[in-house]
């Protein structure tokens, strides 16, 4: 594969000038006014200086973008929510495309059909209309397209219906040589394959459609507990996660939450341990599977109550407004008694450490069985996930990394290996970290469409696949 220079020099005036008159969208450079707004990240750790910005309006602005990128052997970066953006554009065209939001819902068919910058909760109340519901994750403004290319893992309907990218019906692509595709189950069915798992690795998504499936209500929310239950709460956790039907999943996070206004009173400046739960059954049922939870010990707050599934954002309660995170996750092949003693140890409420959340996420159920149509996610096999977060200032990497690193390496002995690559981070960056989030041979089947595709690396301003 050859990858082309990144110049850091300035771009042609008369070239930039020809864009500008080519597509409908902005074009901007660095000291223009707008820049830098199209540049943020949702994750404010990250600061970045593109050679020049493209605030792309429609699938033509992204071709003309493309084509311009590749003329002037600039590598292409994307954004839209920039939740899934770490690695720096410097140098780079960046392609924001938020402005790319239609929805349209087939409810004869139960699917959607987004735009690149469409973000979930706009999906789940566009199809809330129908009676219907996208498998979305934990964040209500997450964009689509992003989650969906890297796997997409649902907390809600994920155990009972897989992937997000397992139920992906078609996708409308620009690839790095400048040509709008679509690509489905017979049409570039390579191409197909590997968006389908493998990030933003081969071209920029201009819409994707995917199946959504019915189901208006479930039962939910969060049960916190002071930290001297951690243990009692915990073996009914995983009493109850063992037995757990495919409609339910229960995850948990152990939170020191700030005395910030939007934290409830009971929860602030204070270890708390968070249990997640989402039933896609009766509110009759719901309660009868959580009463051991209930009963292990008093909570601080209990949320758990039937709900319409509009308001899933609630059951994790994701922080929505940009932050400084630094993070890393694993996957791990079991959670055993030994596996939350070492977690304990590692963060539990006698530990002091800088970390804001280290949660456990459960999978299983459908999440490990095979798609329908095969595409690029792996690790199915994993029964929970593991990850940790602290919140700081920028450029504080360093100094949270091994706070980080000695809570993933705490439950090595459990982990597989793998990683989920929508939550590979900007530690993740180097070769040896990005192959963890594909099996070996699915890593080498994404590198011959790699090399197919974008044989120059246009695409690299990501968690590259190269050979």
């Amino acid at each position: 594969m050859t990858t082309i220079d990144t110049h850091p020099g300035l771009l042609d005036p008369s070239a930039v000038a020809a864009l500008a008159a080519e597509i409908a969208g902005a074009v901007l450079l660095p000291g223009d006014e707008g820049y830098e707004p199209e540049t943020h990240a949702w994750n404010l750790a990250l600061s970045q200086r593109p050679a020049l910005v493209v605030a792309a309006t429609s699938a033509a602005d992204v071709r003309a973008a493309v084509r311009f990128a590749d003329r002037h052997d600039r590598p292409v970066a994307v954004l839209a929510t920039g939740h899934g953006a770490l690695v720096p554009a410097d140098g780079a065209v960046l392609i924001n495309t938020r402005r790319m939001n239609g929805i349209t819902i087939d409810a004869a068919a139960r699917t959607a059909e987004v735009g690149a910058g469409v973000e979930w909760q706009q999906v789940v109340d566009a199809a809330a209309g129908a009676g219907l519901a996208p498998l979305a994750g934990s964040s209500p403004n997450v964009g689509v397209v992003g989650y969906t290319l890297g796997g997409g893992l649902s907390p809600t309907l994920g155990r009972r219906y897989g992937w997000a990218a397992d139920h992906v019906v078609s996708i409308e692509v620009v690839t790095p040589d400048g040509e709008l595709r679509v690509a489905d189950a017979t049409h570039e069915p390579e191409l197909f394959w590997a968006l389908r798992g493998g990030k933003a690795n081969f071209g920029v998504v201009t819409a994707v459609r995917f199946a959504l499936v019915p189901l208006t209500r479930l039962y939910g929310g969060g049960l916190f507990f002071d930290g001297e239950h951690v243990t009692a709460v915990l073996d009914e956790y995983r009493r109850l996660a063992a037995a757990a039907p495919d409609e339910l999943t229960v995850s948990f996070a152990f939170l020191r939450l700030p005395d910030l206004p939007f934290v409830p009173p009971p929860l602030r400046e204070r270890f708390s341990l968070h249990v997640r739960v989402s039933y896609l059954g009766s509110a009759q049922d719901g309660e009868r599977l959580v009463a051991g939870l209930r009963a292990a010990a008093p909570a601080l707050l209990d949320t758990l109550a039937e709900m319409p599934f509009t308001a899933i954002a609630a059951i994790h309660a994701d922080p929505v407004d940009p932050l400084p995170t630094y993070e890393r996750s694993a996957l791990l092949a079991d959670l055993p008694a030994e596996a939350v003693a070492a977690l304990v140890e590692a963060a539990g409420p006698a530990v002091a450490t800088p970390l804001l959340m280290v949660e456990i996420r459960q999978l299983g159920g459908a999440l490990g069985r095979p798609p329908a149509v095969a595409n690029a996610v792996s690790h199915r096999e994993a029964r929970f996930q593991v990850f940790a977060a602290a919140v700081g200032a920028p450029g504080q990497g360093d100094v949270f990394q091994p706070a980080i690193d000695g809570l993933i390496g705490a439950l090595r002995p459990w982990t597989t290996g793998g990683t989920q690559p929508n939550f590979l981070s900007a530690y993740d960056t180097d070769p040896r970290h990005v192959r963890t989030g594909w099996d070996p041979r699915t890593y080498e089947r994404l590198v011959r469409a790699k090399q197919t595709y974008d044989p120059r690396n246009l695409f690299r301003v990501n968690h590259n696949i190269t050979a």
